[in-house]
């Protein structure tokens, strides 16, 4: 079992900054990739970006050279996701995701909020 939650949502004007953490505990070990996903009100969710145990990173189109994914360690203690030149279309609850060999795990979520 692997237990995510995530922290550093909030309120922001638009061309600010925050930084989203996610904190896995449990069989963390197993983990072999977290993603960032986000949702909007009425729409999917959709993938934001992921990182694998060997560091490398994947972005939508729609965040890429304003988000960056991170990982402190490759224990997978804490995922931040850090989101420079924030728009009002980025506006959603973000959540983040572990793959495992045998299957995901979601946290909670966090809201953030861009106002324009």
């Amino acid at each position: 079992q692997v237990q995510l939650v995530e922290s550093g949502g909030g309120l922001v004007q638009a061309g600010g900054s925050l930084s989203l953490s996610c904190a896995a505990s449990g069989s963390s070990s197993s983990i072999d990739a977290i993603s960032w996903y986000r949702q909007a009100p009425g729409k999917q969710r959709e993938l934001v970006a992921t990182i694998t145990k060997g560091g490398s990173t994947n972005y939508a189109v729609s965040v890429k050279g304003r988000f960056t994914i991170s990982s402190d360690d490759n224990a997978w203690n804490t995922v931040y996701l850090q989101m420079n030149s924030l728009k009002p279309e980025d506006t959603a609850v973000y959540y983040c995701k572990a793959i495992t060999r045998w299957r995901a795990y979601w946290g909670q979520g966090t809201q953030v909020t861009v106002s324009s």
